[in-house]
Parts: C-alpha cells; sequence; structure tokens
C-alpha cells in the first residue's frame, strides 16, 4: 500500500511540475521553460543583453519568458514598443509591485514614490505635482542653467588639477551629477567627498548593479530565497540606511523651513502637505521620501553614466571632439559661459550628445511595465497582470531605423543638410505616460557639461590603456566599464568678454 501512495505523490508532483508555466492560448511564444526555474538558467544573468536580442530573432519582438513560475513578456522594436507604451498606454503602465526593486526601495509600503507606483489616480496626481514643482524650481529655465554651470565650475576645477596627468572621472562625474540633483531637491551643494555624498553616490552605483543583475533576478525567480543571507540583501540594508539619512535631513531642513516660502523641493512638497491637510491624498512625508529618492537615484546615475560614456567616446573619435570644439567656439565667441538656448545653434555639438546617448544605453531594460488589464499587442493576447519588459536597447540600434545601427556615428542625427533631426527610433528615456521625468533636467545637464568643458579642455586616451572596451556593465543603469583619461588645456584659450 505505501509503496503505491509514494508512486501516486511521486505522479503527481511530476505532473504539476511538467504543468508548470504552460503558456496560455495566444500568448506570446518563447523558449520552452525548465519546471520551476523558468527561463532563468537560459540567460547570461550578468548581461542578457545579447540573449534578449538573439530570443527576438528566433520569436520575434514579442516574445515570452518565465521568470520562474511568473511569465513576463519582452517588447522590442519601435512598432511593438510604440503601440504597447504610446498607443495603448493605459493597458501598458502599470508597475509590478512585488520585485526586488519594489521590496529594496519601498521601505514603507505605502508610499512607493513615482516611479515604482502603480498606474493610478494617485500616481497621475504625484506625477504632475513633481513635474510642477520642477518647473517652479527653474527646470528648463536660465535659473537651471546657472545651478548646472555652478557644479560645471567644480568639475573644471578638478580637472585643471590634472592637466598633463592620467585620471579616472566615474566618481567625479556622479558625483556632480548627485550634486545638481541635490540643489533641486535640498537647496545643498556637498563637497565631493563628503561623507552624504560618498555614501549616495556608492549605494546607487552598487544597488543598480545588484537590483537588474544575477542576485535580482535570482530573488525576483524564487520566493523561497529571499530570507537567505544572499548578496542581495547587501541592497535591503542599504536603502534602509538611506531612509534614515534622508529622515534626518528632512528634519533637519524643517528647523528652518518657513512655510509658503519654498526653498526646494521639500519644503514644495510640505506646503502642499499643509495646504491638503488629513484630506486622505497621498501626500505624505514617507512619500515624499520615496519620492525624494526616486529622483536622486534617477538624477544621479543616469546622467553621470551617460558622461562617462561620453568621454570615453569624444576621446577615441578625436575628430569628432575637434568638430564639437569649432562649432563650440564659434557660437559661444564672446560669450563668457554656455546657455541651454545655445543648444539650437550647435547643430553638430546636438548630434553628438544624442548618439552618445544611443550608444550608452543607460537604461536598457527601462523600469519593468506591467499590464493593468487584458490587453491585446501584435495580435497577441496579454492578460492583465503580466509583467512587461519594454527593450529599450532594441530600438536604440534597430536595422532600418538608423543609417549606422551598430556604430558610433553622428550622422544619425544629421539630414544631409546638416541639420539636427531626432528620429522617432529615440528613445532612451523611455515613451509615453512613464517616460522619464528628469528628461528635460538630463538634457540640459549634458549638453552645459559637454559644451563647457569641451571648450576649456582637451581630452585624450591614455597611450598606455590599450584599445578602448566600450562593453557596458550592466545593471539598472548600464555604466561603461572603469577608464582612465589624459586631460590637457586646448591650445586656444577661448577669450571672455571685455567688461
Amino acid at each position: 500500500m505505501l509503496p503505491s501512495v509514494v508512486i501516486l505523490l511521486a505522479a503527481v508532483l511530476l505532473f504539476m511540475l511538467l504543468c508548470q508555466n504552460r503558456r496560455a492560448k495566444n500568448f506570446p511564444p518563447g523558449p520552452r521553460p525548465i519546471p520551476i526555474f523558468g527561463n532563468v538558467l537560459q540567460l547570461n544573468l550578468e548581461s542578457p543583453i545579447a540573449d534578449l536580442e538573439r530570443l527576438a530573432q528566433r520569436y520575434g519582438n514579442v516574445y515570452s519568458l518565465f521568470i520562474g513560475p511568473r511569465p513576463a513578456v519582452i517588447i522590442n522594436g519601435l512598432q511593438a514598443l510604440k503601440e504597447a507604451l504610446v498607443n495603448k498606454a493605459a493597458d501598458f503602465s502599470g508597475r509590478p509591485q512585488d520585485l526586488m526593486i519594489n521590496h529594496a526601495v519601498q521601505v514603507k509600503a505605502h508610499a512607493p514614490g513615482v516611479i515604482l507606483a502603480d498606474y493610478n489616480p494617485g500616481w497621475k496626481e504625484q506625477r504632475r505635482f513633481g513635474l510642477m514643482i520642477l518647473r517652479n524650481l527653474g527646470l528648463g529655465k536660465q535659473s537651471m542653467d546657472q545651478c548646472i554651470l555652478r557644479e560645471t565650475q567644480s568639475i573644471m576645477k578638478l580637472l585643471e588639477q590634472s592637466v598633463g596627468k592620467t585620471m579616472n572621472p566615474h566618481k567625479l562625474f556622479h558625483s556632480a551629477a548627485s550634486n545638481i540633483i541635490c540643489q533641486i531637491l535640498f537647496a545643498k551643494q556637498f563637497d565631493y567627498d563628503d561623507e552624504f555624498m560618498e555614501f549616495f553616490v556608492g549605494l546607487f552605483q552598487e544597488t543598480s548593479k545588484i537590483i537588474n543583475g544575477r542576485w535580482g533576478m535570482i530573488y525576483d525567480s524564487f520566493s523561497m530565497v529571499r530570507n537567505l543571507p544572499l548578496p542581495f540583501q547587501k541592497a535591503f540594508k542599504l536603502f534602509k540606511s538611506a531612509h534614515e539619512k534622508r529622515l534626518e535631513l528632512m528634519a533637519e531642513n524643517k528647523k528652518t523651513r518657513v512655510p509658503g516660502k519654498p526653498r526646494h523641493f521639500i519644503d514644495c512638497y510640505l506646503d502642499e502637505m499643509d495646504k491638503r491637510g488629513s484630506d486622505g491624498s497621498l501626500f505624505s512625508e514617507d512619500q515624499l521620501c520615496a519620492f525624494i529618492l526616486d529622483l536622486h537615484f534617477a538624477g544621479t546615475d543616469t546622467t553621470a553614466n551617460t558622461l562617462l560614456a561620453a568621454f570615453l567616446y569624444l576621446m577615441n573619435h578625436p575628430q569628432v571632439q575637434e568638430r564639437c570644439q569649432q562649432e563650440i567656439d564659434d557660437v559661444l565667441d564672446g560669450k563668457d559661459e554656455a546657455s541651454f538656448e545655445d543648444r539650437h545653434k550647435m547643430p553638430y555639438v546636438q548630434a553628438v550628445i544624442h548618439e552618445i546617448q544611443r550608444m550608452a544605453d543607460t537604461v536598457p531594460l527601462s523600469v519593468f511595465h506591467r499590464t493593468t488589464k487584458d490587453t491585446e499587442l501584435m495580435g497577441y493576447s496579454i492578460p492583465r497582470g503580466t509583467v512587461i519588459i519594454p527593450n529599450l536597447s532594441s530600438v536604440l540600434s534597430e536595422e532600418g531605423q538608423w543609417k549606422s545601427p551598430r556604430e558610433f556615428n553622428p550622422e544619425n542625427f544629421l539630414n544631409e543638410r546638416g541639420e539636427f533631426v531626432k528620429p522617432e527610433a529615440f528613445m532612451p528615456f523611455s515613451a509615453g505616460p512613464r517616460m522619464c521625468l528628469g528628461e528635460l533636467l538630463a538634457r540640459m545637464e549634458l549638453f552645459l557639461i559637454v559644451v563647457t568643458l569641451l571648450r576649456r579642455f582637451k581630452f585624450l586616451w591614455p597611450e598606455d590603456a590599450g584599445e578602448p572596451d566600450y562593453k557596458h556593465v550592466f545593471g539598472a543603469t548600464q555604466t561603461p566599464k572603469p577608464y582612465c583619461m589624459n586631460v590637457h588645456f586646448r591650445k586656444t584659450i577661448p577669450r571672455k568678454r571685455l567688461p
């Protein structure tokens, strides 16, 4: 009797395993999953982008994978991404709420911030208010130019100390990008070796690799391992410490706050909370803490990594660097400093910066989406609650969308008359209602920092550095591999306007 029961139980278990991970009718196709593991073991978890491209060639631009037992749909190419993120935005703009990134970042479960919040009226209200604050604080205006240029002066002072030497720019660019967003959030500038600055720059760099790397994928795939002392626990500890530091900063700001006279993002948000009182809205100090982290993380890592890519390409394409400098000299002749408006007179510089963003591919898989209802995409049926992974890498290098899809070539953004044009396939900030909240700030930073530094310095690839490696270090945000650069003053120092 006992052997029969054991055999029956084994048969039932085998049947359950074999039935797991089955695709529903008309669900996007994909590779056969392994019971329990799904397709995780079939991907290079250190950098899955090449594997995702290979699968798209086999299964088409809309296909599915199983992250453990959970089905996910990967969307590739301009046509499919546009249909999902723009034409059917309401169907595809949800956010999964039970991935590692949610559990790590949301110290308070009811305060998801704005990047990870699900698609609902509360999220729309928070996003609208956040955009309004950023505009009121100068986003897109001359005052924001000055904020960025002040920080650029700090970059230049450190570069001047390195003239004639070899230096590593990674910490420099991350600290500068962090300081710019810190001025907006709480009107403070930090020394680059300040403990607060070093903690947050380190937090963003390290957790970015964990969240979208091997350990993040394991956490999302296998719930039974989540409490084990594995490396992803470090991310939880770091984010908890970050939350405590943000609370300290808010308490410090409250001591000098004058209601109705906002100095920065925190004051603006607290004023709105005072105005609303206890109306039951999502406006709260916990939500403010989460909002601050969203803006600080996104505003630091993406800009810094794009700047690192910028100087990697400019050093190794000296003819591009020289042509940029010539255009900068011509446009800024007689001016002390650049303004964001000057971009309209610099088509080649604009083309170069956009091409750097395309090649940098800083946020390759965006932030995962989730369907908000049963819907269709490119003829496939996708149930409500399905995880959606927009493969932005695929469209930034899509054949037929670019003159040189796989090579660094500023001509991708220039027409036959040498005018700057932005193809529809350029979507490094994603698209639709979930497009990056700080897109305009990032564009201002990239233009003003690159133009100001190229006007003053010449950047050279070190002779003993060997061939440049353009491969990315994969993470929630990708970064170039560590490199060094030689900095020299330009032979012709631009003259300043006479008083």
